[in-house]
C-alpha cells in the first residue's frame, strides 16, 4: 500500500488526530490572515526580546531595581530547593510507572521546593508563587541568568497581545492587530514585559479574563466564561485578592450602568468556580499549613495594610497615577486620551438611548456596550489604587490594556475620514518629544546633568524635529491606516539606540552586574562581600549575581559588624569618612572605584 492509500485509510485519521487537531487551530488563527500573523509575531518578538535574550541583540541590561534581583533569588533557591529534594527521591516530576511509591516519590519530587517561596533560606511571603514557579521552569530549561528571569513577564506578554489579536478578530475585526501592535508598544507594558517582576504575571491573565467575560456578555456562550475563571485563577496566583476583586467590581459597575443586574447571577457559573478553586486554594492552604504566619503577612499586611498606610514607604500624591497613566501611554497618549473621551461620550449616548430611546433613535453606536465596558476597566484600577497610602506604578498596568484597545477601535472607526490636523499634529509631537528625551538619557546617565552639551541638544533636536515631520507627513498622505506604522519609525528608534549602542551605559548606571563581575574578577576567591549603606537595589543585585548573601556593616555600631573574615567591601564614596571609624584596627586596601553608580571597593584582609 503507498503512502497516500496509508493516510487515507480509515484508521489513519485517528492516528493523526492530534496534527489535524493542530492544523485546525493554525487554520483558524493564521490561515485566514496569515501576513497580520506574521507581523505580530516578528513586531511583538522584536519589542519584547531585542537587547533581552543573547540572541537577539544580546543581554544589555542587567537586572534592575530591587524586585527583579530579589524575585530571581527567590525562583533560584526554590529551584535549588527542588531538585535537591527529587535527587534525595531518586524521582522526576512524572512516573516512571504505576508503582505506588513512584507515583508518591513523584508526586512530592514535583511539590518539592515550590510552595514557600524562600530568600537567602528564610521564607519570603509577600507575594503568591506563580512568578517563582515559572521562572523556576525557565531556569530549568536556559540556565539561571538575568534574561531567563525576565522570560515569565515576556512570555506572558506575549500572550496578552495574542488574545487580543484573536478576540478582536473575532468580535471587532478591523482594528485587531493594531489593538495588538499598540499595547505591545505603549511604554508601560513594554517596560514590564521586560521585567522579572509580579505586575505582568497579574497583568496578563486578568486582561484575558476580562476579555473572555465579555465575549460570553456578546455572545451568551458558557465556554467564554472559562477565560475568566481559568485567567482570574492565574492572576490570583500571580498577587493575591486583588485580581479577583478588580474584576468584580468591574462587572458590577458595568450590570449597575447598564441595568442588567442578572449579569451578576448568570456569571455565578459552578464548573468556572470549581476551576477556581482547584487552581487557587491548594497553595494558599498549603503554604499557611507550612507557615503559619502567611496569612498575616500576606493579606494582613501586605494587601490591607499595603492599601490603608504608606508602612512600605511608596507614598505618592493623589494625581500620581494621572501622571503614570499619561507615561505610560507614550508615544500612544494623545490618541489614548482622545479615544477614552469619545468613548465616554459613546456610553453616555447610549445611556441616555437606554434611558430614552424614542429620542436618540437612529444613534450610530446605540447597543454597543463594549467602550462603556473597556473604559469601566480602564477608570476602575486608576480610581481605587489613586486612594491607596502605597502607590508604584506597576498598580494600574491592567488599565493599559483597555485604552490601548479603545484607541485601535478609535482609529478603525475614523479610518475613511480621517483624524483632525490638531491631534495628527499632536501625536506627531508626543512621538518627537520621546526622541529628543531618550536621545538625550545616556547623555545624562553619562554626566549626570540636566543640560547637556550644546552638541547633543543639536542632534536631539534635529532628531526629534525629523521624526515628528515624518510621522506626520506619513499620516498625512497614507492616512490613518498608516498611523501605526509609521509610529514605529520613533519606538524601533529610540529602542535600538538605547539598547543597541547604549545598552553597556544603561547596564553600567542601573545594575549590578557589571559591579558583580568586576569584582569577581579582581577578587575571584573572596566569597564573602560587605555592604555599606548602599541602595536596596543594589544590595539585591549583588546577591543575585554573586549568589551569595551579602553582609551589611551596621551604622549604629560599625566595628562590631565587621566580619572578622578577610572580605570586600562595597561602599559609597560619600560615606569614605567612616572607613576609618568600621576598619579600627583593620588593614585594607582599595581595589577600585565604580563611578558610574558613586561606589568604591575595597578588600578588607582578616582580623590579626
Amino acid at each position: 500500500m503507498s503512502d497516500l492509500q496509508k493516510s487515507a485509510a480509515p484508521g489513519a485519521w485517528k492516528e493523526r488526530a492530534p496534527i489535524a487537531w493542530l492544523y485546525g487551530i493554525w487554520k483558524g488563527f493564521a490561515a485566514e490572515s496569515p501576513h497580520e500573523f506574521l507581523v505580530l509575531c516578528i513586531v511583538t518578538g522584536f519589542l519584547l526580546l531585542y537587547g533581552l535574550v543573547p540572541l537577539i541583540g544580546g543581554d544589555q541590561l542587567g537586572l534592575v531595581g530591587a524586585d527583579e534581583p530579589r524575585y530571581a533569588q527567590i525562583a533560584r533557591e526554590m529551584l535549588a530547593q527542588h531538585n535537591e529534594v527529587c535527587n534525595q527521591l531518586h524521582a522526576d516530576m512524572v512516573p516512571h510507572s504505576f508503582n505506588p511509591k513512584a507515583i508518591d516519590d513523584s508526586f512530592h519530587c514535583l511539590i518539592g521546593g515550590t510552595i514557600t517561596p524562600i530568600l537567602y533560606g528564610k521564607p519570603w511571603l509577600e507575594k503568591p508563587a506563580l512568578y517563582y514557579w515559572r521562572a523556576m521552569s525557565f531556569f530549568r530549561e536556559f540556565g539561571v541568568s538575568d534574561w531567563s528571569a525576565r522570560l515569565p513577564s515576556s512570555s506572558g506578554a506575549f500572550a496578552l497581545f495574542f488574545l487580543i489579536f484573536l478576540h478582536m478578530r473575532r468580535f471587532r475585526p478591523g482594528g485587531h492587530l493594531n489593538a495588538a501592535l499598540i499595547t505591545a508598544s505603549s511604554l508601560a507594558v513594554f517596560s514590564f514585559a521586560r521585567g522579572a517582576s509580579t505586575d505582568m504575571q497579574l497583568a496578563a491573565p486578568f486582561c484575558i479574563g476580562m476579555l473572555g467575560w465579555y465575549a460570553w456578555y456578546e455572545t451568551g456562550k458558557k465556554f467564554w466564561l472559562f477565560d475568566l475563571y481559568f485567567f482570574g485563577a492565574a492572576a490570583t496566583l500571580a498577587k493575591g485578592p486583588v485580581a479577583p476583586f478588580l474584576a468584580l467590581v468591574t462587572i458590577l459597575l458595568f450590570a449597575g450602568l447598564r441595568r442588567e443586574w442578572s449579569l451578576l447571577r448568570r456569571t455565578i457559573w459552578l464548573p468556572g468556580i470549581l476551576l477556581y478553586m482547584v487552581m487557587v486554594l491548594p497553595w494558599y492552604i498549603a503554604v499557611q499549613w507550612k507557615n503559619p504566619t502567611f496569612y498575616r503577612l500576606f493579606f494582613l499586611e501586605h494587601n490591607l495594610e499595603r492599601f490603608a498606610t504608606n508602612r512600605y514607604q511608596h507614598h505618592q500624591p493623589f494625581w500620581f497615577y494621572l501622571a503614570v497613566l499619561i507615561l505610560g501611554l507614550m508615544p500612544w497618549t494623545i490618541l489614548a486620551l482622545r479615544a477614552l473621551v469619545d468613548s465616554i461620550d459613546v456610553s453616555i449616548a447610549e445611556w441616555k438611548v437606554r434611558h430614552n430611546p424614542q429620542r436618540y433613535l437612529g444613534h450610530s453606536r446605540a447597543g454597543d456596550a463594549f467602550p462603556e465596558f473597556l473604559v469601566l476597566w480602564a477608570l476602575f484600577p486608576i480610581v481605587f489604587f489613586s486612594f491607596s497610602g502605597s502607590k508604584l506604578p506597576g498598580y494600574i498596568l491592567p488599565s493599559i490594556p483597555p485604552l490601548t484597545i479603545l484607541t485601535a477601535d478609535y482609529l478603525h472607526r475614523n479610518r475613511r475620514d480621517g483624524l483632525p490636523n490638531w491631534l495628527v499634529w499632536a501625536h506627531a509631537a508626543v512621538c518627537a518629544i520621546l526622541v529628543f528625551v531618550l536621545i538625550l538619557a545616556p547623555q545624562h546617565m553619562k554626566y549626570e546633568t540636566l543640560v547637556p552639551s550644546a552638541q547633543w541638544l543639536f542632534i536631539a533636536g534635529g532628531s526629534a524635529l525629523i521624526v515628528g515631520a515624518a510621522v506626520f507627513l506619513i499620516i498625512r498622505r497614507w492616512g490613518v491606516p498608516q498611523l501605526v506604522n509609521a509610529t514605529f519609525i520613533p519606538i524601533v528608534i529610540t529602542l535600538v539606540f538605547l539598547l543597541g549602542f547604549h545598552g553597556k551605559d544603561l547596564d553600567l548606571n542601573y545594575s549590578a552586574r557589571p559591579l558583580a563581575r568586576e569584582i569577581q574578577r579582581l577578587a575571584p576567591n573572596e566569597n564573602i562581600l560587605a555592604v555599606y549603606e548602599v541602595r536596596r537595589d543594589l544590595d539585591y543585585g549583588l546577591a543575585f549575581y554573586r549568589n551569595i548573601p551579602t553582609v551589611h556593616y551596621t551604622e549604629e555600631d560599625c566595628a562590631a559588624s565587621v566580619p572578622a573574615q578577610e572580605h570586600i567591601l562595597v561602599i559609597p564614596t560619600k560615606d569614605m569618612a567612616v572607613l576609618n571609624q568600621c576598619l579600627v584596627n583593620r588593614v585594607y586596601k582599595p581595589l577600585f572605584l565604580y563611578d558610574t553608580q558613586g561606589l568604591e571597593v575595597y578588600k578588607v584582609y582578616a582580623r590579626q
